[in-house]
């Protein structure tokens, strides 16, 4: 892999470099679609191609997912910096710490061949990313936002790290569980219908084909707001307490993603004016659930399908889902 030599640009130099650089296709508009070319050649939702020669093995991750993936294809070594607030696995916590905030000659100072990184820092650091790129320095750019795009994400990731066969393999795994967990509800008459909320303040839910609700159904439970529109190419989507209580009657279990974008409580749920005429509302079918187990892209969505489904059917949810599980 390429070797960068000791940097000796100064700052204002980089900086001139950023203004006169083009910035990044996605920085004024929203993601592209990113594929794989061949088994050499991918392309980032920023339009970039990248052609791999050779495996990149000094690698700083700027987002929770790329960390924890990276991880799960046993590139421990390979992984040199991880970005704030990465604690999965517990190895991470032992990288050093960058942020998109940082000045780039601390990134620069560390020799890494492979930033990875996501839509949202190209579109809005976009300075920063081409500053890396004029250094000599790979900038991938990635986020799915569904199951089939994790996959390839995932494909993508052992591309660039030549782990393809770990990547295939996790693919393999995933799909087993997801097939397992899915057969512990077939046959019921009954299933329990979810309204799942991603943003409390703003009445928000999710898309249709987000991964959480993907990890609800996986689960065995119905989406209440399969209707809802999609904010953008976002995987939140609206829908508006009007539209909430006019379900109020069908709604047997609340769910509610916990995360930067969402603090809720169950006692906030509960007060929420209007809310005490919700089914699961007034029965106590209120559930909170960790965002970086159904809205990350990564194997622990397996355990937000576990997580969820132990909240709507845990007679069904037992030991044996619990192996499942652990595969």
């Amino acid at each position: 892999m390429l070797q960068i030599k000791p940097i000796t640009i100064t700052w204002l130099a980089l900086l001139f470099i950023a203004i006169c650089w083009p910035a990044a296709d996605t920085a004024a508009g929203t993601a592209r679609k990113f594929g794989i070319r061949d088994d050499k050649q991918i392309i980032d939702q920023a339009g970039r191609r990248i052609i791999v020669h050779q495996p990149f093995d000094r690698i700083i991750s700027l987002y929770g997912a790329h960390t924890e993936n990276l991880f799960a294809l046993g590139l421990d070594k390979e992984v040199i910096g991880v970005s704030r607030h990465d604690d999965f696995p517990p190895r991470a916590l032992d990288k050093p710490v960058f942020s998109y905030h940082d000045d780039p000659e601390r990134f620069l100072a560390t020799r890494p061949d492979l930033v990875l990184i996501r839509p949202m820092i190209d579109r809005g650091y976009s300075q920063f990313t081409a500053m890396l790129e004029k250094a000599g320095i790979t900038v991938v750019s990635l986020q799915p936002g569904t199951i089939d795009e994790m996959f390839d994400y995932w494909r993508i990731l052992g591309i660039l790290t030549g782990r393809q066969e770990h990547a295939r393999q996790k693919v393999i795994q995933f799909e087993h569980s997801i097939a397992a967990f899915r057969g512990l509800t077939e046959g019921r008459h009954h299933r329990k219908r979810v309204y799942f909320e991603a943003i409390h303040s703003k009445m928000k839910t999710f898309a249709p084909n987000s991964m959480a609700i993907f990890a609800l159904e996986c689960a065995g439970g119905v989406n209440i707001a399969s209707d809802a529109t999609p904010i953008r190419d976002t995987n939140i989507a609206h829908y508006g307490k009007e539209r909430i209580l006019s379900r109020s009657a069908e709604i047997d279990v609340y769910l509610a993603q916990y995360g930067a974008m969402n603090r809720p409580t169950i006692s906030a749920i509960k007060n929420e004016p209007g809310f005490h005429i919700i089914k699961a509302v007034a029965a106590g079918q209120i559930y909170i659930v960790d965002e970086k187990i159904v809205s990350r892209p990564t194997m622990r969505l397996l355990e937000g399908v576990y997580t969820i489904g132990t909240y709507l059917y845990p007679e069904a949810f037992d030991d044996e889902a619990l192996k499942i599980l652990k595969r």
